[in-house]
C-alpha cells in the first residue's frame, strides 16, 4: 500500500503547479491524447466494484452472469462516442453536462443533473471503499474500518494536489498494473481450483438455471437491467463526461471504442472467479458476497501472486475513486460555485480550486461514513443507473431538439422518478390493473431504450423504426410478465415516462428558434490565466527518466 499510494503521490507532486489553473484542475485543458485518454477511461470504468459485482453475478447466476455484466457495461462505453461528438460540438470547452444544461435550459435542469451525479459519485466512492476494506480485512491483520481509512487517505492525498491531471496520469500506470495482473491471476486460480475438470466435479453445486448459458433468470435479473442502464451511465455519469471533455475532440471515437474492448474483456474475465467459486462449492466468508474475490485469492494464490492480486484490486478502486473525487470537485466548482454562487464572470479561479479541494475532502469523509454500512454493491449500481435513466431522454433531446424547454425537462424527470421509485422498491402491489399498466409503460421503455441506441449510430429515421418494432414485438411477451421483475420494470418505466412527458410538453411549444451556438458562448473557461498544455505522454517520459533534471 505504501509503495502503490506513495508512487501515485510522487507522480502527482511532480506535475503539481505553484498556481493551479482552475480549468486544468477540472478537465486537463481538453487536449489529452489517445493513449492516455483510452487508458484513463478503461481504468476509471474497471473499478473494484465492477470486478466484485461481476464475480457476484457469476456466483449468483452462473456462467452467463459475467457475460451479461461485462458485455452490456462495455456497450455503455461504446454508446458514449456518437452522443459525445455532438456534445463536444455544441459545448467544446464545458466541464460538466450539468453546466451545459444550465446554458441550454436554466438552473433547475442543471441542479437535477448535478444532484444525481453527486449522489452517484458518492455511492460509487462508497462502494469502492467497501471493496477495498473487504480486501484488506481478508488479506491482512487490519480491520475493515482501518482498511477503508487507509485507502481513502491514499487516494485523497495524490488526487488533492492536481485534480483531474493527477487522476488521468496515474490512471495510465494503474491500468497497466491491472491488466497485467488479470492476465496472470485468472488462469492461475482457475487451474488451482481444478481446471477444466471443475465443470464436471462441481456440477452438483449448480442449479440447471445457473448451468444454462442462456439463463432467463440471469437475463431478466442481470442482463436486461444493465441493458436499460447502459444509456443512463453513458449520458448521466460525470466521471465519463469529464473524460469526454478532456480528450481531444477528434479522438473521441477512437478512445471510447478502445476502452470498450479493454473493459469488456477484463470484467468478464474477473467475473469468472465467481463462476469458479460456484462450481467449487465455496461459501462467501461471513455470508457476504463482497468477500468472494479476496477469499478466492487467499485460497488459491501464493504470497507473491497475492501481492499482484492486491495491486489489481487497489489499482481498480483507486482509478475510479480518484475519478469520483475529481467529478464531484468539478460539479461543485463549475455548477455550484461557478454558475450559481459567484456567477461565471465573477468566479475567482483560485477560490474555485480551493472549493474543489475542500469538496474532495468532504466527499471522502462522506464515503468513509457510508462505507461502514457495507451495502450490497450490485444493488447500489442498479439503483444509480435507474436514477440516471430518468434523465436520458431529456438530456439527449436537449442536444438535438430546439423545442425542448426547461419545463419539459424538469417535469419529465420528476415524473419519471415518481413512477420509478414505487415500482423499483415494490411500495405498491403490482398485481391486477396496476401491474398491466406498469407492463405497458415498461414495454414502451424497451422501445425507447433501443430507439435511443439506434439514434446515436444511425439517426432519427432508423431510431423510430427500431423503437416501434421493438415495442410491438415485445408487447405480447412483456405485458402481464415484466412487473414480476421490479428492478427491470422500474428502469424501463423511468425511460418511458420521462420520454412521454418530455415529448408531450415539448410538442405544443412554439419555441423553435433556440440557437445551439449560444451554449458555446455560455460555457467555457473560468480561468483567464494561461494554462500550459498538459501533455501526459511527456509527463510520463519525464517521470521515467529519474537521472535527468526536470527543471521544475
Amino acid at each position: 500500500m505504501l509503495l502503490f499510494f506513495g508512487g501515485s503521490l510522487y507522480m502527482s507532486l511532480r506535475i503539481r503547479k505553484r498556481t493551479e489553473n482552475a480549468d486544468g484542475y477540472m478537465t486537463g485543458g481538453g487536449r489529452i491524447g489517445f493513449g492516455i485518454s483510452a487508458a484513463s477511461m478503461t481504468a476509471t470504468w474497471i473499478w473494484a466494484s465492477s470486478m466484485y459485482a461481476s464475480a457476484t453475478s457469476g456466483y449468483t447466476y452462473g456462467i452467463s452472469g459475467p457475460i451479461h455484466y461485462g458485455l452490456w457495461g462495455a456497450l455503455m462505453i461504446l454508446l458514449i462516442y456518437p452522443f459525445g461528438r455532438r456534445i463536444r460540438q455544441v459545448a467544446p470547452k464545458a466541464h460538466t453536462i450539468a453546466e451545459v444544461m444550465f446554458a441550454r435550459h436554466g438552473r433547475s435542469s442543471q441542479l437535477m443533473l448535478a444532484g444525481s451525479n453527486v449522489l452517484g459519485s458518492i455511492i460509487s466512492l462508497t462502494s469502492n471503499l467497501i471493496a477495498g476494506g473487504a480486501l484488506i480485512s481478508m488479506l491482512s491483520p487490519f480491520t475493515f474500518s482501518q482498511g477503508i481509512v487507509a485507502i481513502g487517505a491514499g487516494v485523497l492525498l495524490y488526487t488533492l494536489w492536481s485534480g483531474f491531471r493527477a487522476s488521468v496520469l496515474t490512471d495510465f500506470a494503474q491500468v497497466c498494473a491491472m491488466l497485467g495482473a488479470v492476465i496472470v491471476i485468472i488462469p492461475v486460480i482457475f487451474f488451482a481450483a481444478g481446471g477444466p475438470s471443475l465443470f464436471e466435479t462441481g456440477a452438483a453445486n449448480v442449479t440447471p438455471e445457473q448451468a444454462d448459458f442462456f439463463s432467463s433468470d440471469a437475463f431478466f435479473n442481470q442482463g436486461a437491467p444493465y441493458i436499460a442502464a447502459v444509456l443512463a451511465y453513458a449520458i448521466g455519469n460525470q466521471t465519463i463526461a469529464q473524460r469526454l471533455f478532456a480528450v481531444r475532440e477528434d479522438l473521441i471515437k477512437k478512445t471510447f471504442v478502445t476502452a470498450t474492448f479493454g473493459y469488456g474483456a477484463t470484467i468478464i474475465g474477473v467475473g469468472m472467479l465467481g463462476v469458479i467459486a460456484l462450481y467449487a462449492g465455496i461459501t462467501p466468508a461471513g455470508g457476504d458476497v463482497n468477500n468472494l474475490i479476496p477469499q478466492m485469492a487467499a485460497t488459491y494464490l501464493s504470497p507473491l501472486l497475492l501481492c499482484v492480486f492486491f495491486v489489481m484490486i487497489i489499482g481498480s478502486l483507486s482509478s475510479t475513486a480518484d475519478a469520483d473525487l475529481t467529478a464531484l470537485s468539478s460539479i461543485v466548482m463549475a455548477d455550484i460555485y461557478g454558475q450559481n454562487i459567484a456567477g461565471k464572470k465573477r468566479a475567482n479561479p483560485r477560490t474555485m480550486v480551493l472549493v474543489g479541494r475542500i469538496t474532495m475532502i468532504v466527499a471522502m469523509v462522506a464515503g468513509l461514513s457510508f462505507a461502514g454500512s457495507q451495502l450490497n454493491i450490485l444493488d447500489l449500481l442498479v439503483f444509480v443507473g435507474a436514477l440516471w435513466g430518468a434523465l436520458v431522454f431529456p438530456v439527449i433531446a436537449s442536444f438535438y431538439w430546439k423545442r425542448v424547454t426547461n419545463l419539459a425537462f424538469s417535469v419529465s424527470v420528476i415524473t419519471a422518478l415518481a413512477a420509478f421509485l414505487p415500482v423499483r422498491f415494490e411500495w405498491i402491489d403490482l398485481d391486477g390493473p396496476v401491474g398491466i399498466a406498469s407492463d405497458v409503460l415498461a414495454t414502451l421503455g424497451i422501445g425507447v431504450v433501443l430507439g435511443l441506441m439506434a439514434f446515436g449510430f444511425f439517426g432519427l429515421r432508423i431510431a423510430l423504426i427500431v423503437g416501434s418494432v421493438a415495442t410491438l414485438a415485445s408487447a405480447p411477451f412483456a405485458i402481464g410478465f415484466l412487473h414480476t421483475y421490479p428492478v427491470l420494470s422500474g428502469s424501463l418505466i423511468a425511460y418511458a415516462v420521462s420520454t412521454i412527458v418530455c415529448v408531450a410538453l415539448t410538442l405544443p411549444s412554439k419555441k423553435d428558434d433556440f440557437d445551439f451556438d449560444v451554449i458555446r458562448q455560455r460555457t467555457g473557461d473560468f480561468d483567464p490565466a494561461p494554462d500550459p498544455a498538459f501533455d501526459p505522454d511527456a509527463e510520463l517520459a519525464e517521470l521515467a527518466d529519474a537521472d535527468e533534471p526536470t527543471g521544475r
